[in-house]
């Protein structure tokens, strides 16, 4: 079925087009907003256009920058970090946004990569800058976000002196607006070309999907150097005439307070950011006496308890109660994206009155290519094609699952410099491979089951998706975190299912002091993880089944889009327990 859309499109522009329409139709609305102590400073869609073009003119008459010019920005997600964005796009420079974990040796790599000419950066990044400045020939300028000690010039500086803007340069719908340089959980960063085309078809295609506009307020949390924050948290909401509430901090507290104050209505998250929320609730609801014990304990299984509890008046009240506390109760969206969703954590917000929506994309398209409708989701899919996205399965197996392939103006046009990565997932026909198994029902869902290099192949040849085996292992309230991979065994010389475990060690403490045991051994442990492995695998294929396990006591490494970085594990574990 096609995609049940709830209203036309804005129609194609460029970035700096769509951005002087929002500023012609949305002028005295609330555009930008964040809190700096005790203070919230706020940019109307007037003061936003204002600041763009002003900073727009300094790049042209002051420094020279042209179009097609490289420019990168690097920084907290702020009301600055935007205006930089726009400010490139009026001018039609080349955005680089840049990752604000990243080291200085990655940083270095990204700017000399992209021939960066120009950087913005928050003052904690310039002593860094200045060093890779030297080995950096491309780059010519260097603009602080503060005033700083360096002598740098900064935003301020510039807006102090600039007070007329300039009108936007004539871009073109096939030029390039931004190189994005995946995190990846491979270790190779690749540069993704997107077009203009790309990012706003994808933009007019959300704005045709979600019903928002002026009076609607996004709260941005996810990193803004990330596509789906960055086109989903900012230019859909700017192209619809929202406002962006950015969260000064991440610090649970401060979060709570900013939600309280701007009572946001539409939210992007990831889900390890949902399950913390999930749990976070049972776990104060459990403390003050309302939640017993075994429906608490049943929150990651199919618990009758916890189904008897949701579903009862009581429920409903204390929710409802829940989520004015957090300041989320005006929410009509919270869109998750970024990895599967677990179905433990869907159906928990669902039942809390949580407004939950699943999509699928990858920065390579922009990034959306499925949601799933309100009107009517499948919450085991990530949803229907959404307009102008052709999706299909490459080479599906008997069960129908293959590689998903897409189409559309959302893909982007390659990867920088890289012809050779850009051939390897693009067909001669013109699809590009994702990397991502799945399959697509009679109703045009689409299901993912895993990544096709993960893919196991067991000693009898069978297929086996790590996903699939995390999502079952995740239910465990005894685990917090888990990897699973093929781990070469020396007699079949075949993979074997091995799973890599992070216990939720507070949860663990808990059940050893209720058993009388005050200090547990690792062995103790091993055969908490060992039991709790046998329980959620139970449903599954023997083969399927975990032959292995490892305990890890620190919590995976991760991309900053949250990802596991599983290319770090792919070797065999030493101290591995044989199940």
């Amino acid at each position: 079925m096609a995609f049940p859309t709830v209203r036309p499109g804005i129609g194609w522009f460029t970035i700096p087009e769509m951005f002087e329409r929002s500023h012609r139709l949305y002028k005295e609305r609330m555009a930008l907003m964040m809190r700096e102590g005790e203070d919230w400073i706020t940019f109307t869609y007037d003061d936003m256009y204002d600041h763009v073009t002003r900073l727009a003119k300094y790049l042209k008459e002051e420094l020279g920058l042209k179009k097609g010019d490289k420019a990168a920005i690097i920084g907290d997600n702020s009301p600055y970090w935007a205006i930089t964005y726009f400010a490139y796009h009026w001018l039609g420079l080349t955005v680089i946004p840049v990752d604000a974990r990243l080291k200085p040796p990655e940083i270095k790599f990204i700017l000399k990569d992209s021939e960066a000419v120009l950087i913005t950066a928050q003052e904690r990044f310039l002593e860094d800058i200045i060093e890779i400045q030297k080995e950096v020939p491309t780059l010519k300028y260097i603009i602080s976000k503060q005033p700083n000690k360096f002598n740098i010039t900064s935003l301020k500086d510039i807006f102090q002196k600039v007070k007329t803007g300039i009108p936007r340069e004539n871009v073109a719908f096939e030029d390039l607006a931004v190189i994005l340089y995946t995190s990846g959980t491979t270790g190779i960063s690749k540069g993704v070309m997107l077009l203009h085309k790309n990012i706003m078809s994808d933009v007019d295609s959300l704005y045709q999907c979600l019903e928002y506009g002026p009076g609607d307020t996004f709260f941005s949390v996810l990193p803004i150097h990330h596509v789906y924050e960055q086109t989903c948290g900012l230019v859909v909401p700017i192209a619809g005439g929202a406002t962006i509430a950015y969260a000064s901090s991440l610090k649970s507290k401060v979060m709570i307070e900013e939600m309280q104050y701007v009572k946001p209505t539409a939210m992007l998250v990831v889900p390890l950011l949902l399950e913390k929320i999930v749990e976070g609730i049972f776990k104060n609801v459990e403390k003050s006496g309302i939640l017993t014990k075994a429906v608490f304990t049943g929150l990651r299984g199919t618990s009758k308890a916890l189904d008897t509890f949701l579903k009862g008046k009581a429920s409903k009240t204390l929710f409802k109660s829940i989520r004015a506390k957090l300041g989320m109760d005006n929410l009509r969206y919270l869109i998750s994206g970024g990895a599967a969703l677990p179905r433990w954590v869907s159906k928990a917000l669902e039942e809390m009155g949580f407004p939950i929506l699943q999509g699928y994309g990858l920065s390579e398209t922009s990034p959306v290519i499925t949601l799933n409708p309100i009107c009517c989701p499948k919450n085991e899919s990530v949803g229907l094609p959404i307009p102008y996205a052709e999706i299909k399965i490459h080479e599906p197996n008997e069960e129908g699952i293959g590689e998903i392939a897409v189409k559309g103006p959302m893909v982007m046009a390659g990867y920088y410099k890289n012809e050779e990565a850009t051939k390897e997932v693009f067909t001669e026909d013109g699809w590009f491979l994702t990397g991502d198994l799945g399959y697509i029902d009679k109703d045009g869902y689409v299901y993912i089951t895993g990544r096709k290099k993960n893919v196991i192949v067991t000693a009898g040849g069978k297929n086996v998706y790590p996903e699939e085996i995390e999502t079952a292992l995740l239910r465990s309230p005894y685990i917090a975190e888990v990897l699973v991979l093929g781990a070469f065994d020396p007699e079949s010389k075949k993979e074997e299912v091995h799973a890599i475990v992070y216990p939720n060690f507070e949860a663990v403490q808990q059940y050893f002091e209720e058993q009388g045991i005050k200090n547990p051994t690792i062995d103790d442990i091993y055969r908490l993880i060992d039991r709790e492995i046998d329980t959620y695998c139970n449903d599954l294929a023997e083969y399927k089944r975990v032959k292995k396990f490892t305990i890890r006591e620190e919590e995976f490494p991760k991309t900053t889009s949250m990802k596991i970085k599983r290319y770090l594990f792919q070797q065999q574990y030493r101290d591995t327990k044989k199940k």
